[in-house]
């Protein structure tokens, strides 16, 4: 897509207004969007295999949204496997990254908008597959952003996440570390659950769950990976 293209909400079927929350959010991401795409993947090779399970979970027959894409290094990945890939982020700044990315990297299938995964989306029900990667513990509330994203879907789409479960880690980290750096403005708001609380979440929104992996390859992983599906 050339930079000079602007994605119109009725062409995405995003809310077009932002909300408080999407300001509040927005302002921290993009703030450090540039530090943060320059930062490398501490794990390369567990990235690399989730990659290459979400590959064999998409067909080049669907239509695919990813919610808080961040700078559009995944969604770049991944947008050759679909028909159609609408990549979003509450971020401007970490939109404007991804658009830099896919001018230099053109994937046909593959478009950016700036939209945020606690906004309902206008036009329900139009995709076979949802990604939520390394964001639903970011959501302002876990419940509210799994039902936006389960309504989004068409009957029998999937669900495919990648969480970081701040409840598994060291308690230190979530309860003392964590908010002095929020407070500090050097970090966002965290939401603190473990991969039971967020499989009980996503079946209270009525989804069925299908897979629970661990990728990671250093270490312990807090990092699931939740394949789950929309009945129908």
């Amino acid at each position: 897509m050339p930079l000079s293209t602007v994605t119109r909400p009725a062409d995405t079927g995003l809310s077009p207004e932002p909300s408080a929350s999407d300001t509040r959010k927005a302002r921290f991401w993009d703030r450090i969007a540039r530090k943060y795409a320059a930062d490398p993947i501490a794990d390369m090779a567990g990235y690399e295999a989730t990659l290459r399970r979400v590959q064999g979970l998409l067909t080049m027959e669907q239509e695919v949204l990813e919610i808080g894409c961040g700078t559009g290094s995944t969604a770049l990945r991944l947008a050759p496997f679909t028909e159609r890939l609408l990549a979003t982020d509450v971020s401007s700044e970490m939109i404007a990254i991804a658009r830099e990315k896919l001018a230099a990297q053109p994937v046909p299938q593959l478009s950016f908008a700036v939209a945020d995964a606690d906004v309902p989306m206008a036009h329900p029900g139009g995709y076979d597959a949802v990604l939520a990667f390394n964001l639903l513990h970011l959501v302002t509330d876990l419940d509210h952003a799994l039902a936006l994203a389960t309504r989004a879907l068409r009957p029998g789409g999937l669900l495919i996440s990648k969480t970081a479960c701040i409840s598994e880690m060291n308690p230190l980290i979530p309860y003392l570390a964590l908010p002095l750096m929020r407070a500090m403005g050097k970090a966002p708001h965290v939401l603190c659950f473990d991969a039971g609380a967020l499989q009980a979440a996503m079946v209270r929104q009525g989804l069925e769950i299908v897979a629970v992996e661990r990728h990671g390859t250093k270490g312990k992983d807090i990092r699931v990976f939740i394949v789950a599906r929309k009945p129908g």
